[in-house]
């Protein structure tokens, strides 16, 4: 009875688990940019010390889906879209950041920033400034803007070696340690911004299933402690 409330309690650690990252996938759906996760799950056997085993799941990591979102067009002359391979790059007070979100804006000074407010580094690691004379925004597929004054500079689009090696932090920017190189198969698409690749429909799918899997845990913890009761009334009355 102990060896199954222990699988059944592992299973709701790993289902509780398993819904977080699911409902914060749900709440993320429409953010662009933003990289739907699972969780990996394994079993994992415990020896019982008599020659068998007890088999528990186990949650080993969670898995970031870098696929790109749906191209979804807007109405913003600054918003832009990575096609393909890469990440534009980000100014933070703890360094570069890199994002696939595209939705930008200009900043009091001029400069073309996150909606965090963070400035989008060039491909040269300088902000982008507009001044008051510029209009006429144009972003070239590979990221070079221009205005009725002339060049302004070229996005950095950069790639990594193992996007799996990012981390988040926060605002659909992701850091990692890796050195960067120069993104090659992409285009920058101006008035377009990329979607969360998150599909609702599977997510809710997804949480469904869980809360019943979680669910048929409970029943089984339920049901052992109620014959865990009643071997302890058995023994109790047979010694009174």
């Amino acid at each position: 009875m102990e060896n199954a409330l222990l699988i059944a309690l592992s299973r709701q650690t790993v289902m509780e688990k398993h819904m977080q990252v699911v409902a914060n996938n749900i709440a993320n759906a429409s953010t662009p940019g933003y990289k739907g996760e699972q969780m990996l799950f394994a079993e994992y056997l415990a020896d019982n010390g008599n020659g068998e085993t007890t088999s528990f799941v186990q949650d080993i990591a969670v898995v970031r889906d870098y696929g790109e979102g749906e191209l979804v067009r807007s109405s913003n002359t600054l918003d832009f879209a990575i096609h393909g391979k890469g990440w534009f790059v980000v100014d933070t007070p703890e360094g570069q950041a890199y994002t696939r979100n595209g939705h930008f804006s200009l900043d009091a000074q001029g400069q073309l920033t996150t909606t965090s407010g963070r400035p989008v580094l060039s491909s040269t690691g300088t902000p982008i400034t507009f001044g008051a004379e510029d209009s006429s925004i144009v972003v070239s597929a590979d990221g070079t803007i221009t205005t009725t004054t002339g060049e302004k500079g070229r996005l950095a689009i950069v790639a990594f070696d193992d996007e799996t090696a990012m981390k988040k932090s926060g605002d659909s920017q992701y850091v990692t340690d890796q050195p960067t190189t120069d993104a090659k198969k992409f285009k920058v698409i101006q008035g377009m911004i990329e979607s969360s690749n998150v599909k609702p429909i599977i997510e809710i799918t997804n949480m469904i299933a869980a809360m019943r899997s979680y669910q048929s845990a409970q029943q089984t913890v339920v049901e052992d402690s109620g014959l865990i009761e009643k071997a302890i009334d058995v023994l109790t009355n047979q010694q009174a």
